[in-house]
């Protein structure tokens, strides 16, 4: 008995090794070539003869597709972190090749035969994490420069929001990029892979990622598949993962089954409204359709929680501010239209009457506010009013003289001209008495 249950038990340590030991592709399936490539990507795109890069892949995608960006996120595994892409066809333009961008097509892959979790280049700093995929040709060695020539081609997230499954509703506004970049730094981390003699950007530690989100980041262990797909379930990535020459061992060189022609192609947005199963993905990448939440909160101060729980807080706020205060009000305006009329007429008659009562105040004092004040503008003042009575005092007495001298020369007209000449000086004096007449004679 004690032996049975010695052989089982090991029996079931063998079992559980194997399961945690990654399968290599060799034991699995014969090696591939990129005949691969061609014919499992084919009902999901289109093959094209591209200049300086031969046979490259377009993506039936939507018209808002980027490559690491648009359906999908980052895990971390041994490797560093991992792209799992939401499409079927993530497993090969992921983690094999290149992406590059044309004007007139949109975004498409160029094939190779390396594997690696993930081809793009990292950056950070100032509360950013940022990351771009690689042009053709780039590798550890040939990285983006600060430029920012290809600004266009990052994504970044606040650093406490990425590793996030939903990581799409978090991209921050490209329009930002040129100062995320001034302002962060290449990431230089890399994980060597002795298996397949490769090195990967293994992008930023798991214990800088945990401190800046404030949770737990789990470890995903990587295993291959026998088939072409991936799934990820809990703590595993089960992908396919061959090593892949670039020719074949027959020596016949791979070649698409169908090779669309430049102009047969549409452009990437005629392309993508014209197929329909590529309406439904549209709703995951929220860049392009609305504000994303970082932006939002840019304005905001950084000692504030997760930026969405803050939104989910102020949308209804938002909605319920205008309605509130708008029901108590309606029905008060209906009622005081009818009072206003007899307010405003008793309103007219306390202000006139507060302005006669100030008016006769100043008049039954009019000079003691003048005295208290120091300065001599109210002395100035009473002279000058004085002389002004003085004036037309004078003037007065001018015009009774005038009057006067108008009466004596009437009456020297009626007189004879002979006592005219006698009498010369007294036609002037005649208001004076006849005793001073006497004497001037004399």
């Amino acid at each position: 008995m004690l032996i049975l249950l010695l052989i089982s038990y090991s029996c079931a340590v063998q079992q559980q090794q194997q399961q945690q030991q990654p399968v290599s592709y060799a034991t699995q399936q014969e090696s591939v070539n990129f005949q691969v490539f061609y014919d499992e990507l084919s009902p999901y795109g289109q093959w094209v003869d591209y200049p300086s890069y031969g046979y490259v892949w377009l993506p039936d995608a939507q018209q808002n597709f980027s490559p690491y960006s648009t359906d999908g996120y980052w895990v971390d595994t041994e490797y560093g972190w991992t792209w799992v892409s939401d499409y079927k066809w993530g497993w090969a333009p992921f983690h094999y090749g290149r992406w590059d961008f044309d004007n007139y097509y949109g975004w498409f892959w160029v094939p190779d035969n390396q594997w690696g979790p993930s081809w793009v280049d990292w950056r950070s700093g100032n509360g950013y994490y940022g990351w771009a995929p690689m042009r053709p040709g780039m590798n550890n060695d040939q990285r983006y420069n600060d430029n920012n020539r290809d600004f266009d081609r990052w994504n970044f997230v606040r650093d406490r929001d990425f590793g996030r499954q939903d990581i799409n509703r978090y991209y921050i506004n490209r329009q930002e990029n040129v100062t995320i970049i001034n302002n962060s730094t290449v990431i230089n981390n890399t994980y060597i892979d002795k298996s397949r003699n490769t090195t990967y950007i293994s992008g930023p530690s798991r214990d800088n990622v945990q401190r800046a989100t404030g949770r737990r980041i789990n470890s995903v262990a990587v295993r291959d598949s026998n088939r072409p797909g991936q799934n990820l379930n809990k703590s595993q990535l089960q992908i396919y993962r061959p090593q892949v020459e670039r020719t074949a061992v027959t020596g016949r060189k791979p070649i698409p089954s169908r090779i669309s022609n430049m102009e047969e192609v549409k452009s990437a947005r005629e392309k993508n409204a014209a197929n329909p199963r590529n309406t439904a993905p549209i709703e995951n990448n929220t860049r392009d359709q609305r504000p994303t939440q970082p932006n939002q909160q840019t304005e905001r101060p950084r000692n504030q929680r997760q930026p969405g729980q803050k939104e989910n807080q102020n949308q209804p706020r938002q909605q319920t501010q205008p309605v509130q205060p708008a029901q108590p009000q309606q029905p008060q305006q209906q009622v005081k239209p009818q009072q206003q009329p007899q307010q405003n007429e008793r309103r007219r008659k306390d202000v006139q009457q507060q302005q006669q009562q100030q008016q006769q105040k100043q008049q039954a004092q009019p000079v003691q506010p003048q005295q208290q004040q120091v300065t001599p503008q109210p002395q100035l003042q009473i002279e000058r009013q004085q002389q002004q009575q003085r004036r037309r005092q004078d003037r007065q007495e001018v015009k009774q003289q005038q009057q006067t001298e108008r009466k004596v020369q009437q009456q020297q007209q009626a007189q004879p001209v002979e006592q005219k000449a006698q009498e010369p000086q007294a036609a002037p004096q005649q208001s004076q008495p006849p005793r001073e007449q006497q004497q001037r004679r004399r």
